[in-house]
């Protein structure tokens, strides 16, 4: 059994598209395909059912996948300690976020400390996050909601309240607090299903009576405000994504516990490098003001 083999085995069967995974990988699908019979042939049993182009894990590549991926990831943890020898000073932070509105001043402090080393930061969806954490393939990420699960660790660092954003010559912009069922007939925009903070308040919102109405739905929280100001809806912002536009006011939302969990999270087993257990600590300094 080959490295190689195991590599091209999990982009695979996470794709579950022979074309898909052969574009990813820069090889050629019949190239893909003789691997992954050399493989099967190796282990005496096939993995995947095939439905021509497609292909769908059996029993036996479930079964094997949990190994092959658990192999690669002490591998490339391995990579990582020697790298972390090698250049102390030098190496990348994986980052994967779901709340991003504190992450600029986050990485801005970090940088001062560590100026050498890099960072590659995905804006993803609680799903997404979640994959990716799973698999070992980030170093932290930095979530809300928080996450509890088995190979999960999750360090809550603020308990962060949601306002209303409203344009200033809203007929509210002149109230300080709202309660949430007078908001039952406004627009609402907001990011999409599947980001924390937006499933919290559609869920908040469902025990009191109402379906928040969206006439925006996107993949940017921090355009939100910009579209407030323009007076296409209003919004839910968390406190830490308040912006000091001038055009905007905020209300806080009356009798409701309508907050989010901040919450930094890594795998249980990933190698946690120096610069990443440094990265930790500015996180958790950074919010200790806050609380």
């Amino acid at each position: 059994m080959e490295l190689l083999q195991l590599q091209y085995f999990l982009v695979v069967a996470r794709l579950e598209h022979v074309t898909e995974a052969a574009r990813s990988l820069h090889v050629t699908q019949s190239s893909l395909s003789k691997t992954i019979q050399r493989l099967e042939e190796d282990l005496g049993v096939p993995l995947f059912d095939r439905i021509g182009r497609k292909l769908r894990l059996n029993e036996f590549g479930s079964q094997f996948l949990r190994r092959a991926e658990r192999a690669l990831f002490e591998l490339e943890q391995g990579k990582q300690e020697l790298r972390d020898l090698s250049s102390p000073e030098q190496g990348t932070l994986e980052l994967a976020v779901t709340a991003a509105s504190t992450l600029p001043n986050i990485l801005r402090e970090f940088r001062k400390r560590r100026p050498n080393v890099q960072f590659h930061v995905q804006m993803l969806t609680t799903y997404e996050m979640v994959k990716l954490l799973h698999r070992g393939e980030v170093d932290f990420c930095l979530s809300s909601p928080a996450i509890e699960e088995e190979d999960i660790e999750c360090q809550i660092v603020f308990i962060d309240p949601i306002l209303v954003a409203v344009p200033k010559g809203h007929r509210l912009a002149d109230r300080n607090s709202i309660s949430l069922i007078e908001l039952s007939d406004e627009e609402f925009i907001g990011v999409k299903r599947g980001y924390g903070t937006r499933d919290l308040v559609d869920n908040v919102c469902r025990t009191v009576g109402f379906e928040p109405r969206y006439v925006y739905e996107g993949d940017e929280p921090a355009r939100l405000s910009a579209l407030v100001e323009a007076e296409i809806g209003i919004a839910f912002i968390p406190s830490t994504a308040r912006n000091s536009r001038e055009q905007i006011h905020y209300l806080q939302v009356e009798n409701h516990d309508l907050a989010r969990e901040i919450a930094l999270l890594w795998h249980k087993s990933r190698y946690i490098s120096p610069a990443a257990l440094e990265f930790r600590e500015v996180v958790v300094n950074y919010f200790k003001p806050l609380t």
